[in-house]
């Protein structure tokens, strides 16, 4: 994660769990928008209101829906100049990243689900 995506989970309070459920379904092709060059969109459920009434992430940046209706275009391009970088990371580059704080490690979630 970014250290903005970051603020963005704890300040929204979503949890561990539900990230990685998000990843997961990602990484299985179930996306709510390919938005091309390495942008998707997902949305993240919360508890008691589903998809419709929940969060959306661009992967490194997220929002309330009540806040913001979608990106702009000058931000997608950004978001698919920054997808251009991060996904030609090596495993080294992104350790390395971790390491000096530019990302975030995202850890397993608890196995009971509540983390």
């Amino acid at each position: 994660m970014t250290k903005p995506f970051a603020r963005f989970t704890r300040k929204a309070r979503i949890p561990v769990f539900d990230l990685w459920e998000t990843a997961r379904l990602v990484n299985a092709g179930v996306i709510d928008a390919d938005l091309g060059g390495g942008v998707v969109k997902q949305r993240i459920a919360r508890a008691g209101e589903g998809k419709s009434g929940g969060l959306r992430a661009v992967f490194v940046y997220g929002f309330e829906k009540k806040d913001l209706g979608n990106i702009k275009a000058s931000e997608l391009a950004a978001f698919r100049e920054l997808a251009d970088v991060i996904l030609g990371y090596s495993d080294a580059e992104i350790a390395k990243r971790v390491a000096d704080g530019a990302l975030i490690a995202l850890e397993p979630p608890e196995e009971d689900g509540n983390a």
